[in-house]
Parts: C-alpha cells; sequence; structure tokens
C-alpha cells in the first residue's frame, strides 16, 4: 500500500494579552493551546492605561502558548481531494 497523505505537522505559536505581571498568575491560553511560560509569564511587554486626556505605559507580563496543528497535504506526486496518482 502506498502512501497518499503526508501531513504536514505545524506549530502555532501565540502570546496572550500584555497584563499587570501580578495578574497574569491565573492566565490561560485559548481553548486547544498549551501553555509554555510558567509563573507570572514573560516580562516582555507593556499595558497602557487611559486617565482622561493622559495615556500611561506600564511594564506587563504575557504568557506563551503553542498548539500542534496538522496540515493535510498529499505525498509527493499525488493530487486533489483524494491524493491520487498523477
Amino acid at each position: 500500500q502506498v502512501k497518499k497523505r503526508c501531513e504536514q505537522k505545524l506549530l502555532i505559536r501565540m502570546k496572550t494579552k500584555c497584563v499587570p505581571c501580578s495578574l497574569n498568575l491565573d492566565t490561560q491560553c485559548p481553548a486547544g493551546y498549551t501553555k509554555i511560560t510558567n509563573g507570572t509569564g514573560t516580562p516582555d511587554c507593556r499595558y497602557y492605561l487611559e486617565f482622561k486626556t493622559y495615556t500611561l505605559s506600564f511594564p506587563g507580563c504575557r504568557h506563551r502558548c503553542v498548539k500542534e496543528f496538522e496540515q493535510p497535504e498529499c505525498c509527493q506526486g499525488r493530487w486533489g481531494p483524494d491524493c491520487m496518482c498523477k
């Protein structure tokens, strides 16, 4: 039996919203994603608060998340929805 499908595995990365580090402990990744940072996350961003006519910027934290995704693909020399021979 010759293999018709050769799925490509992709890793999708994303970061959660930037928030005060003290509030980031319980931040969860979206459904289907796995959190790869611990504790308060990574302190690599800034969040903004608006006060009347001023916007203040503060250092914040966010978590990194990953999701493995299989992209359907035909093996080399095959094509179409059923991955038939050329």
